[in-house]
């Protein structure tokens, strides 16, 4: 039998060897934390993408319910809600939310089967809203609304969000164009037929 005679030089790894493959792991698993980082912002973008189509459909649930006041539009309210704030440019709509909005702070349910007299329709209109405003404020990050109904057959509304969201950039042209880590102000826009 023969034994084979190995030469000192290749008997193990050098320091070399060794660094290099330190090297190529270390940007191996920079590369995984930076698809981790973007995963986590992605999944935040779509998180309040969705709450703002949930919010929006809600508001048309309301809108249907309420056909009352949704459906016999004889100005155009061009609602805008702001964080927790409602205005309107119908006159009634506007007495409404002003009265809804004193009885809310007063720790009082406006429109429910416990107050005295039924709602009209343009108070349940106004609960509806100021509820709907609460629950943007809460969900979205700097959320508004604004809501535009013509009062033209076919009736149909607008209901248009707008909030702000972080971005990650995945690459050195999302960096060069200015998205990197900047706030965006996405739209989400419901057509609705009360």
């Amino acid at each position: 039998m023969k034994f084979r005679y190995l030469a000192p030089r290749a008997a193990g790894f050098s320091l070399v060897e060794v660094m290099v493959a330190l090297i190529v792991i270390s940007v191996g698993l920079l590369g995984i934390a930076k698809m981790q980082a973007l995963a986590l912002s992605s999944t935040t973008t779509a998180r309040l993408r969705s709450l703002a189509a949930i919010e929006a459909a809600g508001l048309a649930s309301a809108m249907h319910a309420n056909r009352a006041y949704w459906a016999a539009l004889s100005v155009n309210p061009n609602i805008i809600v702001t964080r927790t704030s409602v205005t309107s440019a119908d006159a009634t709509l506007t007495t409404a939310l002003t009265a809804a909005q004193a009885t809310q702070s007063a720790a009082s349910n406006y429109c429910n089967s416990t107050a005295s007299a039924p709602c009209s329709a343009a108070k349940l209109a106004a609960a509806d809203l100021l509820e709907w405003s609460a629950q943007m404020n809460t969900l979205l990050p700097r959320s508004a609304a604004v809501i535009n109904c013509n009062t033209t057959l076919p009736l149909s509304c607008t209901v248009q969000i707008t909030w702000s969201e972080n971005v990650v950039a995945i690459n050195k042209q999302g960096v060069s164009t200015g998205t990197a880590a900047a706030v965006q102000v996405p739209t989400y826009k419901l057509y609705v037929e009360p």
